[in-house]
């Protein structure tokens, strides 16, 4: 009996793979040069007795950047993803952006204003980032103007150059550049945490049976995130019949218009860890006491904390998810090409029945996210362990870009296998006479 036959890879979806294979690499060994002028222990030491600061470093640390180690990479993709939600946000507010998201040459010219935006937001946060350096007792053995200047200019560039890789990946390999690079940053830390965490029931600081009652929710939480992912309500559409002119008939057909439950994917989780940290942070800085009896009383982790996270993320989940699908425009799209719910008036009673649809599908995906988000990181708390790397905003980017990239790449070989079957067509066309070679 002879095996199965392995078809060979498409060459053209093999130079993408590699192509990207070898821009995250690029990536990930800049993650891992510090960069210069800095003591890197004193940084650590100094985040270890910090629980408000430590909380806003590892935030960086989930996009990739390597923050709290200061490396050339430190801000990663963070100021890019802060300038790209300033116009995503401002195409929602300011009509003129709004426009230009749906014209091509405005997308273009949205898309270099995205790039300006974010050398001005890596500036100002590898500046920031340095005085908060300068202020760590030996964090920087020679302080001064220069060394501010090397500082400020490695992270600045760093994150600039961060910002073309991952629009090369967009452009040239498999997936979403900038997703990919967070995607791969965060399975990165996979290994060292098993390490960590055989060591913890070596140390009998965790139980066994602790530890794999964490494992077995980790892997119930992966799975519902991919159910939840793929989850959408279908609100069916009708296409009538319709002349197209020369006696051609379009004739009329049925589909549907998907609705995901998770619309705002992983941002009302990162709006809201954000603004829940900034308090603390402040705190850390200026030792105000009003902020640090509130920091106290919202402990990550706690009854309080989870109660306000939960809250926060299903406000921005309605906030975000109105942002971004635009019912207006989806009805007015399907009133030119003659479409209709079945039921609903075209034009303003179809926007007013999908953003009820919307609206009553956001509030089980928002209280999804908030268990995400918050169950991880309480029972890893419940079983002893303290620092927790893989939360929901973790779990919810990692299965959401490998579904969209394995998408990519059954299209990529579906669109493959179609242009092959044409072009066999062609030939075997050509071969009876066809004098125009078609």
């Amino acid at each position: 009996m002879t095996a199965p036959r392995i078809p060979p890879i498409d060459p053209e979806l093999k130079d993408k793979l590699l192509f990207t294979a070898l821009a995250i690499l690029i990536y990930r060994v800049g993650a891992h040069i510090a960069a210069p002028t800095v003591d890197v222990n004193a940084l650590q030491q100094f985040l270890t007795n910090s629980a408000g600061t430590a909380t806003l470093f590892s935030l960086y640390d989930t996009f990739g950047g390597g923050l709290s180690r200061s490396t050339i990479f430190a801000l990663g993709i963070m100021p890019y993803i802060s300038a790209s939600i300033v116009f995503q946000l401002g195409g929602g507010v300011i009509p003129t952006i709004g426009k230009m998201q749906k014209d091509e040459e405005g997308r273009k010219t949205l898309t270099q204003w995205t790039r300006y935006l974010t050398v001005a937001i890596a500036f100002s946060q590898a500046y920031t980032f340095t005085l908060f350096i300068e202020a760590i007792p030996n964090a920087i053995p020679y302080p001064g103007f220069v060394t501010r200047l090397i500082m400020v200019s490695t992270l600045t560039i760093g994150a600039i150059f961060v910002m073309w890789l991952g629009e090369q990946i967009t452009e040239r390999g498999i997936g979403n550049g900038m997703s990919m690079m967070i995607t791969v940053s965060i399975l990165e830390r996979i290994w060292p945490e098993v390490i960590k965490g055989i060591g913890y029931v070596k140390d009998n600081v965790v139980a066994p049976v602790g530890m794999l009652f964490l494992v077995a929710v980790m892997v119930a939480m992966v799975g519902a995130v991919v159910a939840m992912t793929l989850a959408a309500r279908r609100i069916p559409i009708q296409i009538p019949r319709k002349v197209m002119g020369r006696g051609r008939i379009r004739e009329g057909q049925k589909t549907f218009i998907p609705i995901r439950l998770i619309t705002a994917g992983v941002m009302p989780i990162i709006f809201a860890q954000t603004v829940i940290i900034v308090p603390s942070t402040i705190a850390q800085f200026t030792q105000n006491d009003t902020l640090v009896a509130i920091t106290s009383f919202l402990t990550p982790g706690g009854w309080q904390y989870n109660i306000l996270f939960a809250l926060m993320i299903v406000v921005f989940s309605y906030f975000y998810t109105s942002i971004v699908f635009n019912s207006v425009d989806l009805s007015e799209n399907l009133k030119k090409q003659g479409a209709f719910i079945p039921g609903v008036k075209p034009g303003a009673a179809t926007a007013d029945y999908i953003d009820g649809v919307l609206g009553r599908i956001t509030l089980p995906g928002s209280l999804f996210l908030a268990v995400v988000a918050i169950v991880p990181i309480s029972m890893a708390k419940a079983v002893g362990i303290t620092q927790f790397a893989f939360g929901g905003t973790s779990i919810l980017i990692v299965v959401g870009v490998l579904l969209d990239t394995l998408a990519q790449i059954e299209q990529h070989r579906q669109l493959r296998k179609y242009d092959g079957f044409m072009k066999s067509g062609r030939i075997k066309f050509r071969g009876r006479g066809n004098k125009f070679g078609m």
